[in-house]
């Protein structure tokens, strides 16, 4: 079956700042003794100090938010091999590392956070979405349930449990999960998106309509929630409503091989489309 092609993220130009940061940690030498005589004791040890690599700072780290996945990986690379015990720095590679598709790395890297920092919500939350997004739903629970019980106020780890549960076959305990993630969040794109593809995966159509015209509404909606909004009606024939909004985020390429795809996926002999809409959910 032809493969349905999503929006894409834009590369950005900033791969220069990660080598940028990487040529930038070289030794500064110390100046030479009097008449070129031997170096000082004390002058050895702040030329050894300043050959040492130095992490990058706050700006340079936030700048590097702003990477495309690749220079991420780089960049939060060095950045842990400075500090292998650097929470954030440890969080940061493991995403760009899922990013890249690269899930049992992704998972691998949280996972050294957590021996540290078992408590620590964030890495919970990205080794539960690099098992999702590796295709192992199941071993995403337990840590998404450690994230819940520590931060009871954030609606992050109820919809990836939603998601997890869903893609477990276990369709009641999803559903409670999204509905607690939108009385936490309430008209939350992103759950609102999750929780409307549970409803595509099961063929229901008109539900899942009804989310994602909420998701779309709402504020902080974007590409990813048009997209499948566009999907979700172009199954069910709305094709004008449907290339309208493919071609507000997509090149022209892709909206009509898009369109194509889903011309052939409307046919009533179509009934394999249901099952494909657990891939776009979104850890």
């Amino acid at each position: 079956m032809k493969r349905l092609q999503m929006w894409m993220k834009p590369a950005r130009a900033a791969t220069a700042l990660a080598a940028a940061v990487l040529l930038s940690v070289g030794a500064t030498p110390a100046s030479a003794g009097l008449f070129g005589g031997k170096k000082s004791e004390p002058a050895k040890a702040e030329a050894a100090d300043d050959a040492k690599p130095r992490p990058a700072t706050a700006q340079e780290r936030a700048a590097a938010d702003r990477l495309d996945p690749l220079a991420s990986v780089a960049f939060w690379s060095r950045e842990v091999q400075i500090a292998p015990t650097d929470a954030e720095a440890g969080v940061k590679l493991a995403r760009s590392l899922r990013a890249l598709g690269r899930h049992e790395e992704a998972a691998v890297i949280a996972q050294q956070v957590l021996v540290t920092r078992p408590d620590d919500v964030e890495a919970l939350l990205e080794d539960a979405r690099a098992k999702i997004a590796g295709g192992q739903p199941f071993y995403s629970i337990q840590p998404l349930t450690t994230a819940r019980g520590l931060a009871p106020k954030d609606w992050r780890p109820l919809s990836l449990l939603g998601v997890a549960y869903e893609q477990t076959e276990r369709p009641d305990e999803a559903r409670e999960a999204f509905l607690a993630a939108l009385a936490l969040s309430p008209e939350n794109p992103s759950v609102l998106t999750n929780f409307a593809l549970m409803h595509a995966a099961r063929g229901e159509k008109d539900q899942a309509e009804i989310l994602l015209r909420r998701a779309v509404a709402g504020p902080g909606a974007g590409a990813r929630e048009r997209q499948n909004l566009a999907l979700i009606l172009g199954l069910q024939g709305k094709m004008a409503e449907a290339e309208r909004l493919m071609r507000q985020d997509l090149p022209p390429e892709v909206a009509a091989s898009n369109l194509a795809y889903l011309r052939a996926e409307a046919a009533p002999s179509a009934g394999a489309a249901n099952r494909n809409w657990r891939a776009l959910a979104s850890p």
